[in-house]
């Protein structure tokens, strides 16, 4: 009797268990950030490690430039175009709820990656890899959000979790240059035990709660996905074809209308995904600028590169991966110091010094003549990457600390969409300007100098960006 009695009470230890998990307790903080670090690292392995193997995979697919565009793109565009719903969907069922799903999604689709039989499978299993990473990371941030309710600690947390992503960034390059000495789809394979580790930890922290059932805004989401693949198919046949050709005309009418009627829905709609009021206020829109510009300068560079070093300096791809590896490394180094800059300076301290940063290493790099020596193109990587380290994190923590709790999930949504907009982007604008070998190291020069002027102009326009007053 007495055994039954206490089969129908949950144990003490089971209590303790269950408790430990929840947000904002020391140990539910500690399994909530691990998660969400492996969740960011995997993702953003997988963005680099792709550009190290594109010779290789071009080599046993074909395609050219334009198909090579599009295995880094079809990952960048389902990845920003879903990033919008996903901050909203996060919101919507939970933090911990959406980032699982997300994981699970990732990580079956880079097994499907690996064994891709031809360059159109491997695309299109890109596109379902970018619709996971699209929830990974706005959920992700919401975890944190919820697991760190007080500002300095949250603060941290987010410089750990970005340090995640720029530990993956060193590992990137290396790991797909080692991995495509074997095979390209090496490359893939090894996202799938961290992913499975990332859901282990997941497990250890308790449910999230949800912010309502409103309705899926379908129209927006249709829209967004139409405005934005029109612009990047654009962009990369443009390269291709000619500006006048008029498959590009055509999806430039169509990116163009899918826009207005995704600013209209936004406007009119009872459940927008993405309300417009928070697109209007100043931090958003200028920290989704500044997250743009800041993937053109950082994203467009790792693309070109990779691709001069293997088909104009003659590296192999183990050697390219080699060469990112001291700017990735500070990078990750660099990232934790920018929460205690923004404590100590205000976070427009970070942010503006590490697009000045990023911009001085963008234009050094079109210094060089072509016989210039490779280690010296690694030197001049580094202030690139250690701006980025010190800009990423802070505009992060800025736009989270002005935001609602109940809007966290869509911000950091609109955010990190910008970000992968500017990344698709300079891969298709880049790649055309380059896709003349003659006349590679001028489309090279052209492109860093682009990018850099656009970051130079982001970093002039944050000193608008405002401060959390207590």
């Amino acid at each position: 009797m007495s055994s039954s009695v206490a089969s129908d009470k949950p144990s003490a230890s089971a209590s303790a268990d269950t408790a430990a998990r929840r947000p904002g307790t020391a140990n539910g903080a500690r399994w909530a950030l691990a998660a969400a670090l492996l969740g960011f690292f995997v993702m953003t392995l997988d963005a680099l490690i792709v550009n190290v193997a594109l010779p290789e995979i071009g080599r046993g697919f074909g395609g050219g430039m334009t198909g090579l565009q599009w295995v880094v793109d079809g990952y960048t565009l389902m990845f920003a175009a879903l990033l919008l719903s996903a901050g909203s969907v996060t919101d919507r069922i939970g933090a911990r709820q959406a980032f699982g799903a997300g994981l699970v999604v990732f990580t079956v689709a880079s097994a499907a990656c690996g064994l891709a039989p031809d360059l159109g499978v491997l695309v299109v299993a890109r596109l379902v890899q970018g619709a996971g990473a699209a929830v990974i990371v706005p959920a992700s941030l919401a975890l944190i959000r919820e697991a760190f309710p007080d500002p300095a600690g949250r603060a941290r947390a987010i410089s750990v979790w970005a340090m995640g992503g720029s530990v993956g960034a060193a590992a990137g390059p290396v790991l797909g240059g080692v991995l495509s000495e074997l095979s390209w789809r090496m490359i893939f394979f090894v996202n799938l035990p961290v992913g499975v580790l990332a859901l282990f930890l997941l497990t250890r922290t308790a449910r999230s709660p949800r912010q309502g059932d409103a309705p899926f805004d379908w129209t927006g989401q249709i829209a967004a996905v139409a405005a934005m693949g029109g612009l990047t198919y654009a962009a990369i046949e443009a390269g291709d074809v000619g500006m006048g050709a008029p498959r590009v005309l055509l999806a430039l009418a169509v990116a163009v209308v899918a826009a207005v009627v995704f600013l209209t829905s936004q406007a009119r709609g009872r459940n927008p995904m993405v309300p417009l009021a928070l697109l209007r206020a100043r931090t958003m829109a200028l920290s989704a600028t500044i997250g743009f510009a800041l993937n053109v300068g950082f994203y467009g560079m790792i693309f070109l590169l990779g691709l001069y070093l293997q088909q104009e300096q003659d590296l192999s791809p183990m050697a390219t991966g080699l060469a990112f590896l001291p700017m990735t490394l500070l990078t990750a180094v660099v990232s934790p110091t920018a929460a205690r800059l923004a404590a100590r300076f205000g976070a427009r301290m970070p942010i503006i010094t590490g697009q000045l940063l990023m911009a001085a290493g963008l234009v050094a790099l079109c210094v060089p003549p072509a016989s210039a020596p490779a280690w010296l193109l690694v030197l001049l990587m580094i202030p690139v990457g250690t701006g980025g380290g010190l800009a990423v994190p802070a505009v992060t923590s800025l736009l989270l600390d002005r935001v609602p709790a109940e809007r966290a999930g869509t911000a950091s949504g609109v955010l990190n969409a910008s970000r992968q907009l500017g990344g698709a982007l300079s891969v298709a604008v880049f790649g055309a300007l380059v896709s003349n070998h003659a006349h590679f190291l001028h489309g090279l020069r052209s492109s860093l100098l682009i990018a850099a002027l656009l970051v130079v102009l982001t970093a002039v326009a944050s000193v608008l960006l405002k401060e959390k007053t207590s």
